[in-house]
């Protein structure tokens, strides 16, 4: 059987397609969950992909996915604000990429900011819904022997 990574994905992105699309693309959570899991079959990874708008979900999220091949963390605005998500990464042994669909340094000063940075492993951003698999990339990359 294949390693599992999980897509994770926080508050307001089930809108992508129709908020901010000048900002955050035109395509829809459903064509970027497509996209990822194309990219992830060809990295040879099961795929979990997931979004809530409620911070103790993607608590628990990570708590499940903590011993995965990975997580892929999209936490949307409580990038910048969750101590809960920070802690929650910290307490689990799979590698955790963060990700951005903007590139948030060339936005407001507030989103320049990320409690969750100084404990995953990396951070990709301002590449659209490539950002994920870019992030899958990484992900097997880390796992490679």
């Amino acid at each position: 059987m294949a390693p599992t990574i999980h897509i994770l994905n926080g508050p307001n992105l089930n809108l992508l397609g129709q908020r901010e699309p000048g900002i955050y693309g035109g395509q829809s959570l459903a064509d970027i969950e497509g996209l990822a899991g194309e990219r992830a079959k060809v990295r040879s990874f099961e795929m979990v992909f997931r979004q809530s708008n409620h911070e103790g979900q993607l608590v628990d999220w990570i708590h499940e996915a903590g011993d995965s091949a990975g997580i892929i963390l999209n936490a949307g605005a409580y990038t910048h604000t969750s101590i809960a998500l920070h802690d929650a990464i910290r307490a689990i042994a799979a590698p955790v990429i963060e990700v951005h669909l903007s590139n948030v340094f060339a936005r407001e000063p507030f989103r320049h900011h990320s409690a969750l940075s100084p404990v995953v492993h990396g951070v990709i951003c301002g590449f659209g819904a490539n950002s994920y698999c870019l992030a899958i990339d990484a992900l097997a990359d880390l796992s490679a022997p």
